[in-house]
Parts: structure tokens; C-alpha cells; sequence
């Protein structure tokens, strides 16, 4: 019985949760888990398990993809396998969360009252204690296209940037450690409003609606690259 209610529940938060992050890629409706090859979030698209949060380094956390919902997982958080219907119900390595779907096996560590991952925690709820949240534009390499979406910075968590495709999303479709980055301001042009956070080869661009919320997100984000955890200007939130 709590095996069928866990999959009843996990049926409806896959309708928004099983989706990539580039601009274009269709949802994976629930029907289709298993059943549908899924489009694979790239890899140089998130920097840390999109399942747990721990940060990818190239020795002792490597990245991987749920052959089920397409999403970068860690070793441990793939560490599973399940019959998929689209590959001739051969066993493919799946996240945990399609693994309980796709199976209806309770996993030991998966208890109702576990705290939940700021990943699973639902847009609005984040929002309304964030340091700053508005909908932004993360532009793709060559600055032509790019994904729109709801971008946040928690009070509990003021040093990651939390991308939501929606306001209303029950889960943040990727993350981004702001630590140590540098934010750089770029001219305007075609009227968007640009900057930049920078580390080493890894550039993220962004467009804001105006310059004065350009300005605030900039920053928001240079506080949250020099480790300063205290809200500067308080809850600041933008529609």
C-alpha cells in the first residue's frame, strides 16, 4: 500500500519535474517514463547532481545520466536499475526517484519526514524567503537563445543561484554555487540588459528585464561570490 501511494504521488510531481533545462526540450509526460527515450541534460549545463546537490569533481563524483528522465546524477544517485520499455526492457542505470517510479520498491533511505533537498522544494515556497528572485534569461553559448526562467537566491542558502523554468515549479531544474565567481557587467545591446558570472572557462550570461534589476542581481550574485551570507537589502523579490 505505501508502495502504490508513493508511486500515485510521485506520478503527478514527475509531470513538472521530468524535464530538461536548454530551451525547446519537451516534458516527459508521466506516461512516457520508461516507455520514451529522454532528451539527456547536457553536461556542462550544471556543475553539481541534479538529485542531491553535491558538487561534480572529475575523480571522486562523476557525472552520469538517468536513462529515464535524462537528468546529471552522481555515481550514488544512479546507482540503480530499472527495466525500460523504450530499450527493449533491457536493465538501465536510473536515478532514484524514476527507480521508485518506474519499480514501485521502496527505498530504504526514502521515508516520508526526510527533509527535503532545496531541489524538491517548491518554487513559491523558496521565493518567499529569498534574498532575490525574478524571472531571468540564461543565454546559451553563442548568445542567440537561451532559457527564460524563475531564478532564485535563498536566505538558507545564500550562496547558490536556483533555476525554476517556472514560479510555480514543485522543484529548481539545476543549481549554480555562486562561490568564487566574478560578475561582469556587459554594454547593453538590441536593448537586453546583460551581465556575466564568470569562473575560469565557465560563463554563464545573463538578460534582465531592466537595467535596475540588472544591477540588483549583480549585486546580489558579487555577495554571494565573496561568501557574504547576510541579507544586504532584506527579502527582494520581483515578478
Amino acid at each position: 500500500r505505501d508502495a502504490i501511494d508513493r508511486k500515485e504521488k510521485r506520478s503527478e510531481t514527475f509531470k513538472t519535474a521530468v524535464h530538461g533545462l536548454e530551451t525547446g526540450t519537451p516534458a516527459l509526460k508521466t506516461e512516457e517514463l520508461g516507455r520514451r527515450a529522454p532528451q539527456w541534460v547536457r553536461d556542462n549545463l550544471v556543475t553539481m547532481c541534479m538529485r542531491c546537490k553535491e558538487p561534480f569533481n572529475a575523480i571522486m563524483r562523476r557525472r552520469h545520466h538517468c536513462r529515464a528522465c535524462g537528468y546529471v546524477v552522481c555515481a550514488r544517485c544512479s546507482d540503480y536499475k530499472a527495466e525500460l520499455q523504450y530499450d527493449g526492457n533491457r536493465l538501465n542505470r536510473v536515478c532514484q526517484e524514476c527507480y521508485v517510479f518506474l519499480t514501485g520498491h521502496v527505498v530504504l533511505e526514502d521515508r516520508e519526514g526526510k527533509p527535503k533537498g532545496i531541489l524538491e522544494k517548491g518554487a513559491a515556497e523558496v521565493s518567499g524567503r529569498s534574498l532575490l528572485c525574478s524571472s531571468l534569461q540564461l543565454l546559451d553559448k553563442n548568445g542567440k537563445g537561451g532559457t527564460r526562467g524563475w531564478f532564485v537566491i535563498p536566505q538558507d542558502d545564500p550562496l547558490v543561484l536556483y533555476i525554476y523554468a517556472a514560479p510555480q515549479d514543485v522543484r529548481a531544474h539545476t543549481s549554480i554555487p555562486l562561490l568564487g565567481y566574478q560578475v561582469r557587467d556587459l554594454p547593453q545591446g538590441d536593448s537586453r540588459h546583460l551581465f556575466q558570472l564568470v569562473q575560469s572557462r565557465q560563463v554563464y550570461t545573463f538578460v534582465a528585464d531592466t537595467e535596475e534589476l540588472k544591477r540588483r542581481w549583480m549585486r546580489a550574485m558579487a555577495r554571494s561570490a565573496a561568501g557574504i551570507t547576510d541579507a544586504e537589502e532584506g527579502k527582494d523579490a520581483d515578478s
